[in-house]
């Protein structure tokens, strides 16, 4: 990408509750396929810039919290105005998030925060609502191409929302602060099973099955920018299950042919 042009820029944060110990797997997923040599990887890397906190509240990891930090305080009811002494961790992350928005050579177009639930099946998403139907539209875009790439990501339970009580949360401040071409998200998934298209049975989340998500929330990038045809003869070598990505896949790199297949299977999760 020539220095000139703006870069587009994805900022991802997982963490922010101690207890949802899945979302430190997906994150691990998205960060060791962005820094693999596999192709689809390499070109992410050549035209999109990631940034990404993959612990926000590191001391309440520490001592087992579930939901607060230190000391006591739900991070992500804070995001509107942390405090230095308080929330260090939120109060530094929100000024980066501030000043790459500020940034004339980077266009912040994604903030994708990654919870656990304890209710729900499969992977899902939280997204804002916007009055301008458009944007609305748009906004539902990367969740449906998230659901043809990973068969444990279900729209159906995706959806979008501005409850009150959630006002605090780096989803709902974060819409209510970048422009109308950034799009902000909470990434929700199992704390226990997912179920597939077709499937009568939860199958239960392994770190593996957790990272593979991860990995393929990453993938969806080269979709979402229509980076494909960068790709050496338009077919992405699948990404193996392991930690070491190899040329024996997962489903992840698919073919044209076969992600046109699951996008007719995909939405009735």
């Amino acid at each position: 990408m020539s220095a000139e042009r703006e870069k587009k820029l994805v900022f991802l944060t997982a963490r922010v509750h101690p207890g949802e110990s899945p979302a430190s797997f997906i994150c691990q997923g998205v960060i060791d396929f962005l820094v693999s040599h596999h192709p689809v990887a390499q070109i992410l890397r050549d035209h999109v810039i990631f940034k990404i906190v993959p612990m926000l509240n590191p001391d309440g990891v520490y001592l087992g919290n579930y939901r607060c930090s230190l000391m006591g305080f739900d991070l992500n009811r804070h995001w509107q105005d942390p405090s230095p002494w308080a929330h260090p961790t939120l109060h530094a992350v929100k000024q980066l998030i501030v000043q790459m928005n500020q940034d004339p050579r980077v266009s912040l177009e994604f903030y994708i925060d990654v919870h656990a639930h304890s209710t729900m099946l499969n992977g899902f998403m939280y997204g804002n609502v916007f009055e301008d139907e458009e944007r609305v539209q748009r906004q539902a875009v990367f969740p449906r191409l998230l659901c043809q790439n990973a068969p444990d990501f279900s729209f159906s339970n995706t959806s979008f929302n501005r409850d009150v009580v959630k006002a605090g949360t780096g989803r709902r401040f974060l819409g209510g602060l970048l422009d109308d071409t950034s799009y902000c998200y909470t990434l929700e998934v199992s704390f226990y099973s997912y179920m597939t298209a077709g499937s009568t049975a939860p199958v239960p989340y392994t770190e593996e099955t957790y990272m593979k998500l991860g990995r393929n929330v990453a993938r969806t990038f080269l979709d979402y920018y229509k980076l494909n045809n960068f790709v050496k003869d338009n077919r992405p070598t699948p990404i193996q299950s392991s930690g070491v990505m190899s040329q024996t896949g997962n489903g992840v790199g698919r073919d044209t042919a076969d992600r046109e297949k699951e996008k007719s299977e995909s939405f009735g999760h």
